[in-house]
């Protein structure tokens, strides 16, 4: 019975996603239910766990995506012995929908519920009634916050405007996770505003609760919980459509960028087809994802070609690091650009330059990003000059081991003076416009022995370095579980129920 069980369970899944993109908003409720209803079959018939994967959209890209995955529990938890909040589906807090679902008019699911969690004593602890969870954005006021939560309360946005908790770490933020508990007039009950931040792994916490005597705010914070999860996705015309289209961080693509750079060239070499896998570390706040952290392991399959890498912690700095599974070090001397995400608009060759109106080597590589973005060194090195020079506008010139140069033009700040020693991934300056620029972009340059070389091919010009000899058994253990994760997420594409 438990395989013809699991088959159907199977269909269902199968039959839902493949029917959502075709619904409407109203009848998506009812396909979600079904979708839930199938999760929990499998799960019984199969005897294995799944994970609803919020992959945290950015303010500007406002539907949320969440991914469904078979996962084998124990090779997730040896991939992520720091994980706090590893915890199988079946047992961890859950909210229970009642009643007849409704439409929101924002392309959420919404429905009476209640909810329960084995969280500590001074947990926030959700409200019953109607929810609904968006990012703050830089323009927000109380009134149109509250518009797009779809909560008509004019005492709620009266006390949003005029509290000094709301005013201050609210209203005009960014990237705040809030979510909102209404009854059925679409009267606020709570809202609860989350945030990270940036120099340890403490969230806020605000709440702005409906009491007998008016509404309240308190202000607190805890520790996030570090949490696994695991995103994917093809491409089908470049690399940044893919990640935007899977709603997949910067910081993820960014890490995985520099992880295969000395392997694959991202500006060149990708193809329609090729997909990649990623199982990473989130810090979570009561169970919302609020940051991203490093990549755990990761499987990139450039031309048919697979390129596997593992974070393997030795404990000891030196040897910490991306290795290959056959344990070979991926770092490599070069950084593969000195944005952390970036898009080349101009590289290495013959062009028409823009002020100078005739056809001239372009000796540099462009990488477009707004004014301000931070630059980076691509390695260790000294700085030989920093100030203005002619068409490059503020300028730093890097002297690095072995007779190589870099140069970072353009610069809208300046941040490191001549003579001043970096380490690779400094920061030294910010992107602008200075100097002959038509607009905001960072132009980098890489010589040697004084010639110029082409900049995207600088990261593959050291080999890797293989694992000392001791710490391979531990590692081979961490990559064995790797291998068997990897293979059976292969294909991985993000899933849309909302």
């Amino acid at each position: 019975m438990l395989p013809s069980l699991k088959e159907t369970a199977s269909q269902c899944l199968h039959w839902s996603v493949d029917q959502i993109s075709r619904m409407r908003r109203g009848e998506r409720v009812v396909l979600k239910t079904v979708l839930q209803a199938a999760l929990a079959l499998w799960v019984v018939s199969a005897g294995v766990s799944f994970a609803l994967v919020n992959l945290g959209p950015d303010a500007s890209l406002m539907a949320p995506k969440t991914m469904l995955l078979k996962l084998n529990w124990e090779q997730l938890q040896a991939l992520s012995p720091s994980a706090e909040t590893l915890t199988p589906l079946a047992n961890a807090p859950h909210t229970v929908f009642e009643g007849s679902p409704q439409e929101d008019g924002i392309g959420s699911t919404i429905g009476e519920a209640s909810a329960s969690s084995s969280a500590a004593a001074n947990a926030w602890s959700p409200s019953p009634g109607f929810y609904r969870t968006d990012w703050s954005r830089a323009n927000d006021s109380a009134q149109s916050l509250l518009a797009r939560l779809d909560a008509n309360d004019p005492h709620a946005r009266e006390f949003i405007a005029s509290n000094p908790l709301a005013r201050l770490n609210l209203l005009g933020k960014t990237q705040r996770l809030v979510s909102v508990n209404t009854n059925s007039k679409h009267e606020l009950v709570e809202m609860v505003v989350r945030w990270a931040h940036d120099s340890d792994r403490l969230f806020s916490r605000l709440v702005i609760k409906k009491t007998p005597n008016g509404f309240t705010a308190k202000l607190d914070a805890a520790p996030m919980a570090i949490s696994t999860q695991i995103a994917g996705a093809t491409i089908q015309s470049s690399l940044y459509q893919a990640t935007d289209a899977a709603h997949i961080p910067d910081s993820l693509a960014n890490q995985m960028v520099e992880i295969f750079s000395g392997d694959i060239d991202f500006h060149r070499a990708l193809r329609k087809g090729d997909h990649f896998t990623l199982l990473f570390e989130t810090l979570t706040a009561d169970g919302e994802t609020l940051k991203t952290a490093r990549v755990l392991s990761a499987e990139f399959v450039n031309r048919s070609h697979p390129y596997q890498a593992i974070w393997f912690n030795s404990g000891e700095p030196q040897s910490s690091g991306y290795y290959t599974m056959e344990g070979m070090n991926l770092k490599r001397m070069y950084l593969a650009a000195p944005l952390a995400f970036s898009r080349i608009t101009s590289g290495f060759k013959m062009r028409f330059h823009p002020i100078l109106n005739e056809w001239k080597a372009h000796l540099g590589v462009d990488y477009a990003a707004p004014t301000g973005t931070p630059v980076r060194t691509v390695a260790n090195g000294v700085v030989d000059f920093a100030g203005a020079q002619n068409g490059y506008g503020n300028v730093v010139l890097v002297k690095h081991p072995q007779g190589s140069t870099t140069l970072y033009a353009h610069l809208s700040q300046i941040g490191v003076r001549k003579g001043q020693s970096l380490e690779q991934g400094e920061r030294i300056g910010a992107v602008g416009q200075t100097g002959w620029a038509t607009g905001p972009h960072l132009h980098f340059e890489f010589r040697r022995n004084g010639q110029y070389q082409d900049p995207e091919q600088m990261a593959r010009q050291n080999a890797p370095v293989p694992l000392a000899a001791g710490l391979k058994p531990a590692f081979e253990r961490q990559a064995l579980q790797a291998r068997n994760m990897l293979r059976e997420t292969a294909g991985l594409e993000t899933v849309d129920i909302d």
